[in-house]
């Protein structure tokens, strides 16, 4: 079944309440036939591939609200339509989950990098290797994969909650991997961080430790930081930046990082990193067609 959104009103997810939010994400599986909210694809061996919830169309504001301490990157704060429902990752893809495809493709990390294991975020992978795992995805399972675009991935992480953080106006430790001990008020200003608290929490974690969002995804905020489809805009009234031959293109990633502070888990938080960039603190999620 494919339902034509297209035609039906598009909710305001800010007025709605969290069991509402809930009762949309369900009738939206429900409306493609779906077994549940959460689900998976099987690839060609039988094993599965990364669990994704179903996220439902609606409208939302993407941007820092006027309240929040936040750079000028990150406003103006806008209007924003996600017209057709979508599936993203439960989790950032994850070091097992992409192994899968380098043993299918002969993808190999380089050797000098920091390559984890297991559950923890895959990492040290540029945009273009994101995209071509999607692709492998794909052809996998027969849907369609790709990158969430950074309005649909605010959109996600945000479930309805228009605060700074999608339980709030504060964030901890049990919501949020960053490198900072204590809580963040996002209406007040950035605080100077000491070095002896930058390593406190050092290190990509396992992903679904902490707590989910409404639409119960997990490690939306911080992490690692994660690639979207997304060219780089200097802020939300900016046209993107246009490639140029010969040169790299930024593009935004989003979710604050287990290397940076509190106030880059906010879901506004965005930051440009490139597209053939390699680190230890970014990674990426899948999105899905419905």
């Amino acid at each position: 079944m494919h339902p034509d959104h297209a035609s039906s009103p598009v909710p305001d997810s800010f007025a709605l309440g969290p069991g509402e939010l809930i009762a949309l994400q369900v009738e939206t599986a429900r409306a493609f036939d779906l077994p549940d909210t959460h689900f998976h694809d099987s690839l060609r061996d039988g094993a599965a591939a990364p669990e994704v919830a179903v996220i439902p169309a609606g409208a939302f504001e993407y941007g820092a609200g006027g309240h929040e301490a936040a750079p000028a990157q990150d406003r103006p704060r806008r209007a924003a339509l996600i017209e057709r429902p979508f599936a993203l990752g439960v989790f950032p893809v994850t070091t097992e989950e992409f192994e899968a495809y380098a043993r299918a493709t002969g993808w190999r990390p380089r050797p000098e990098l920091v390559w984890l294991s297991g559950r923890k975020p895959a990492i040290n992978v540029r945009q273009s290797d994101a995209h071509d795992y999607c692709a492998w995805l794909s052809a996998e399972t027969g849907r369609s994969y790709r990158l969430p675009t950074e309005q649909e991935w605010e959109y996600a992480c945000r479930a309805g909650a228009a605060t700074a953080f999608p339980h709030g106006d504060r964030v901890g430790p049990d919501e949020a991997l960053y490198n900072a001990s204590q809580s963040f008020d996002a209406a007040r200003p950035r605080r100077p961080r000491l070095m002896t608290r930058c390593f406190v929490r050092c290190g990509a974690q396992a992903v679904g430790r902490l707590k989910p969002n409404r639409w119960g995804l997990h490690d939306m905020l911080g992490n690692v930081w994660e690639f979207t489809s997304s060219h780089w805009t200097r802020d939300h009234a900016s046209l993107p930046e246009r490639p140029v031959a010969g040169r790299v293109q930024a593009v935004v990633t989003k979710g604050g990082s287990w290397f940076d502070g509190p106030e880059d888990c906010r879901a506004a938080a965005r930051r440009r990193r490139l597209e053939n960039e390699l680190d230890i603190n970014l990674g990426f999620r899948v999105a899905r067609t419905l």
